[in-house]
C-alpha cells in the first residue's frame, strides 16, 4: 500500500533535529514532521514535545518526486480533537486564532497590572517616587 496524501498513520520517532523530527511509518518509509507541524503552540525546542521512540499519529501532507514525505502531528490531532476543518473557508481557523490571541493579550494585561500595582506598593514603602533629597 502506497503512502497517500491526507492519510493518517501511526509511526515512531526515530530522530530529532532543531528543525523537526523524523518518523518511521508502517511501510518502513521515513518522513519529516517540521517543527511548525508539531503543535498549535509555539515550539522552541522539539525535545520539549517529542522523544526518540515515541509513537505518534501523523497526517501525510505531501510526497515529493524524490521520495521526501512531509508529515504533520498538529493536523492529525486537529481533526480528531473535535475541530473541523472547513474546505475552502478558513473563517473558523481565524476565529480560533483570534480567541487565542485575545486570551494571551488579556493574560498579559492582567500580569502587567499586577506588576504595576506591586511596584507602586513597593514605592510607597520607600517613600514615594522622589525619595529623600538634600
Amino acid at each position: 500500500m502506497a503512502i497517500e496524501v491526507g492519510s493518517k498513520l501511526t509511526g515512531k520517532v526515530t530522530g530529532i533535529t532543531r528543525f523537526g523530527a523524523f518518523v518511521t511509518l508502517p511501510e518502513g518509509e521515513t518522513g519529516l514532521v517540521h517543527i511548525s507541524e508539531i503543535s498549535d503552540d509555539y515550539v522552541r525546542d522539539v525535545n520539549d514535545y517529542l522523544k526518540v521512540n515515541d509513537e505518534v499519529t501523523v497526517k501525510v501532507l505531501s510526497v515529493s518526486g524524490d521520495g521526501k514525505i512531509a508529515l504533520s502531528i498538529r493536523q492529525a490531532n486537529e481533526s480528531s480533537s473535535g475541530r473541523t476543518h472547513r474546505g475552502g473557508s478558513r473563517g473558523g481557523q481565524r476565529q480560533d486564532r483570534r480567541q487565542g490571541f485575545e486570551q494571551i493579550m488579556n493574560r498579559f494585561l492582567k500580569d502587567s497590572e499586577e506588576r504595576l500595582a506591586q511596584l507602586r506598593r513597593s514605592e510607597a514603602k520607600r517613600g514615594g517616587r522622589g525619595g529623600r533629597r538634600g
